[in-house]
């Protein structure tokens, strides 16, 4: 089961929706991602790796960290400041600079 999470920025309003489980991916006989989903358990089964969104706390990209081949630094600007949008809570925006993110119990969801 994974669990959506909303979270918005106190000062500009800027909302980032988070999931739980990522998305987890197994490698098809093309040496392609093929990602799968709850409640796909036979694709799940296959799964090898897990690509978590992420979000650069310096510039506001976006972007996907492997858990096969982990970053710490964003793609775009290079900054090291880079947090799973699941845990995002507290954390300064990026796009303002001014706010904090703060998570939303009235936006959850479960899939």
């Amino acid at each position: 089961m994974a669990e959506c999470r909303n979270f918005i920025c106190d000062e500009c309003k800027r909302v980032v929706d988070a999931w739980s489980d990522g998305n987890p991916y197994y490698i098809d006989s093309g040496g392609k991602k093929q990602y799968a989903y709850h409640p796909d358990h036979k694709r799940l089964d296959r799964c090898i790796g897990n690509d978590s969104p992420f979000l650069c706390l310096k510039c506001g990209s976006d972007f996907k960290n492997d858990s096969r081949f982990p970053t710490t630094e964003c793609p775009d600007c290079g900054s090291g400041d880079i947090c799973d949008t699941f845990h995002l809570d507290g954390q300064t925006c990026p796009y303002c600079k001014l706010g904090t993110f703060t998570y939303d119990p009235e936006s959850f969801t479960v899939s």
